[in-house]
């Protein structure tokens, strides 16, 4: 327990040296973004119904849920459209929906609160707990002498980190977008069987990562990795850990990784026929638990994450993350100075960092005007629409909910334009 102690304590330590020496970029309100205490006109947050109206009319989603909290209180809260479309069902406030990669928020915070209590440390290696990484590799593709793609496997220059996993600069990727090169195809059939994350994780040390540690910000598997890291750590299944350690506590009940109640089941919000091409979803029980994608939720759950993540950590007199570490998970990790390069498929976007789970808004950004937002923002969103930003600087979050793959990314954009909007100059 000492040795526990001492472990971190040298863990803070250095991560306030960190933050004095090489502080966060403190943008003024002014630069970009709303005002501080700026009002918000209720009046022109309705342009939000005519905008998702308009795009379940058009068939581009089939409905969806948006609400924005500010000052502890909501100040939009609104559904649209059907939660099935094909049994004509409307939408409800107490509907479900899949999380997708917004899972990676609930598995880092989860990670540190670990992190919190000296389990584990961001520069342990991975290797420490899952004892295969000890072995990994990076595929290095080159053409032989007849021109044919080969792939060589170099060594690592160090290991990969709990950091790495974090900042998905682990090497590990995802095999579904960017170049199909021989490290992608290596990943092709990687969700086929049934599996749990402990076979997951021995899956994904088998393949060759696409860089070397802490070159690249690469989206991949490093959250379910990180699922794993939680279990060997705690001592107990992801769901086991998050349930009684995070979801449990903030009263988040419906917030899990499969639905077998059949009253939960009927509310699941079902996407459009065109969109139902997604490899897993939470309607089908198997043994993995993934920590990248696989959590469900709903409006009223998720607004507890949020409206905890708003308080700097704590909800209703309790403090899930010590200060320092809220700190360093808001905190820009791999901007400038840092080593980490950026890609076409760097998704926190234009004017975005990445901290501990989620991007991070460091400054205007390329485009003119700068996209909407304000300096700090956290944020972070899923491949089937669930979308959640928590702007401090405004006191005020939002959720948008929606199951629509091919749809989601419009909506996202234009509601996150239309709350921005509606704050008076």
């Amino acid at each position: 327990m000492l040795a526990s102690r001492i472990t971190s304590l040298s863990w803070y330590v250095a991560l306030l040296v960190t933050i004095l020496v090489f502080p966060p970029r403190q943008l003024s309100a002014s630069t970009f973004g709303p005002p501080p205490n700026a009002p918000l006109s209720l009046e022109k947050l309705s342009r939000i119904d005519e905008f998702l109206n308009d795009q379940v009319a058009q068939g581009k989603i089939p409905g969806a849920i948006v609400l924005i909290q500010r000052h502890g209180k909501p100040v939009y809260f609104k559904w649209f459209g059907q939660r099935d479309v094909d049994t004509g069902i409307d939408m409800t406030p107490d509907a479900i929906f899949p999380m997708h990669s917004l899972t990676k928020t609930v598995t880092s915070f989860a990670a540190l609160m670990l992190v919190d209590r000296g389990t584990i440390k961001l520069d342990d290696p991975v290797s420490k707990y899952v004892p295969s990484f000890a072995g990994m590799k990076v595929g290095v593709e080159r053409k032989d002498e007849l021109g044919k793609a080969v792939l060589n496997l170099v060594p690592l220059r160090r290991p990969v980190t709990i950091e790495d996993l974090l900042l998905h600069t682990s090497g590990i990727t995802y095999g579904f977008y960017g170049d199909r090169g021989l490290v992608k195809a290596a990943y092709d059939g990687i969700y086929l069987g049934d599996f749990d994350n402990a076979g997951f994780a021995e899956r994904i040390a088998k393949l060759p990562l696409a860089e070397q540690p802490r070159t690249l910000w690469d989206y991949g598997h490093s959250i379910d990795v990180l699922g794993r890291v939680i279990e060997v750590a705690s001592g107990q299944s992801l769901y086991q850990f998050e349930k009684m350690q995070l979801l449990d506590p903030l009263g988040m009940p419906t917030t899990k990784f499969f639905l077998t109640d059949p009253a939960e089941r009927a509310r699941y919000a079902q996407p459009l026929a065109k969109d139902r091409h997604v490899e897993r979803n939470s309607l089908d029980v198997t043994r993995w638990e993934s920590g990248g994608g696989g959590l469900v939720t709903t409006v009223d759950d998720l607004a507890r994450f949020g409206q905890m993540l708003l308080n700097g950590g704590a909800l209703d007199g309790k403090s899930y993350l010590n200060t320092a570490t809220f700190a360093a998970m808001t905190t820009d990790h791999i901007g400038p100075g840092s080593g980490v390069a950026r890609n076409y498929f760097y998704y926190p976007g234009d004017g975005f960092g990445f901290g501990y789970g989620f991007g991070v808004r460091t400054d205007p950004g390329n485009a003119v005007p700068p996209p909407p937002g304000s300096p700090g923002e956290i944020k972070w969103d899923g491949a089937t629409g669930a979308y959640l930003v928590v702007d401090r600087a405004q006191d005020m979050f939002f959720v948008v909910l929606q199951n629509a793959p091919s749809g989601r990314l419009h909506v996202q954009v234009n509601v996150k334009k239309l709350v921005y909007d509606a704050f008076e100059k």
